[in-house]
């Protein structure tokens, strides 16, 4: 019975939008209840939890001892973090904040409108826009309403609003040269070359995706989430937001808040890097929380193999540590389909292809 009331209770939100816009809310609705343990939080002044940034501009113009040591940086990072911010990357703020905007301008259509981009549950859709992951499958319902569009190998885009396929175009392109060239240093980072990852992975055909997500306020922030914990299946995931505050990346057993400069962009490492480096380099695991103050914005940007890819650990690397794969090749749309399905929810896809 409380399952149907639960689906009763929710079949006529359409956004969580219009409903932490609706005047009697004030407390999380149960199908919402999402609880929060404050003892896993880690303290943002412990030197412990000092996230790393990366100087971009290192790797791109800076002399060749420069670059050597951003490259030797990222081991330890992607061994120990999986996770860094990058700065003076090249990306003009004016173009990044011109996206949140755009974002922003889309998440304020009338529901009706924005219902036209609403689709399936196939990850490879061209775009598709929901609240919550999947209202069949999802145990607590998220926080959040959120976009997809499918920008690489085809580019496609929201048509409302009108300014978002130019602004969207343009930002989709330079954040992907950012996101080769930290491929590139990680590729030269593992001794296998600046182009290995991209030859390997058929990134000139990769999935590059666009996602926006709108956390309204919440009256009890403590009590609901706006995405779970969970890694990201592609290869690494560039992300930006306005000005406040709620990714939170685990680190050493807790949960850190990332707080970075407004025009940094936050890189993550996802599940197909951890699989090629045959667990050197970690997927980090993450989760967005929501706040009671004012609404955030975030932009995730996840760039991937080719969907028609293969991806095993890499044999050279595994020859030269003298170890077996500890995982299994699978085809990378099937590693998303995998991940997205139900019996996979809120647990690690690396259990299913362990060696």
């Amino acid at each position: 019975m409380a399952a149907v009331a639960q689906a009763q209770e929710t079949s006529n939100v359409t956004s969580i939008k219009s409903l932490a816009e609706s005047p009697a809310l004030n407390s999380v609705p149960s199908a919402y209840a999402f609880n929060i343990n404050p003892n896993d939080e880690a303290d943002p002044n412990d030197p412990e939890f000092a996230i790393p940034i990366v100087d971009m501009s290192l790797l791109t113009s800076g002399s060749p001892d420069e670059r050597a040591k951003i490259v030797g940086d990222l081991v330890k990072i992607c061994e120990e973090w999986g996770f860094f911010i990058a700065i003076n990357h090249g990306v003009p703020e004016n173009l990044m904040k011109a996206m949140i905007d755009a974002c922003h301008g889309f998440f304020s259509l009338p529901d009706e409108e924005k219902r036209e981009f609403k689709s399936g549950n196939d990850v490879l859709e061209m775009f598709k826009y929901g609240t919550s992951y999947n209202l069949a499958l999802d145990k607590v319902l998220l926080w959040r309403d959120f976009f997809k569009v499918r920008t690489h190998p085809e580019f496609y885009s929201l048509y409302k609003p009108a300014s978002f396929s130019e602004i969207s175009l343009e930002f989709s392109k330079r954040s992907r040269e950012v996101a080769l060239e930290i491929t590139r240093a990680i590729s030269e980072s593992l001794g296998l070359g600046p182009d290995y990852i991209y030859n390997t992975m058929n990134m000139d055909r990769g999935l590059q995706m666009l996602a926006g997500n709108y956390y309204p306020p919440c009256p009890q922030p403590e009590h609901a989430i706006g995405i779970p914990h969970h890694t990201d299946h592609g290869l690494v995931t560039l992300l930006i937001q306005n000005e406040m505050n709620g990714l939170q990346v685990e680190h050493n057993g807790k949960w850190l808040t990332v707080n970075g400069p407004k025009n940094g962009f936050f890189v993550n490492l996802a599940d197909q890097m951890q699989i090629l480096t045959n667990g050197k380099y970690k997927s980090v695991m993450h989760r967005a929380t929501v706040n009671n103050k004012a609404t955030r914005i975030s932009i995730a940007i996840p760039h991937g193999p080719s969907v028609d890819t293969i991806i095993a650990p890499a044999p050279e690397l595994c020859e030269r540590e003298g170890q077996a794969p500890k995982y299994l090749a699978m085809n990378y749309k099937e590693y998303i389909q995998l991940q997205q399905s139900g019996k996979n929810y809120m647990k690690s896809t690396f259990d299913h292809i362990r060696a």
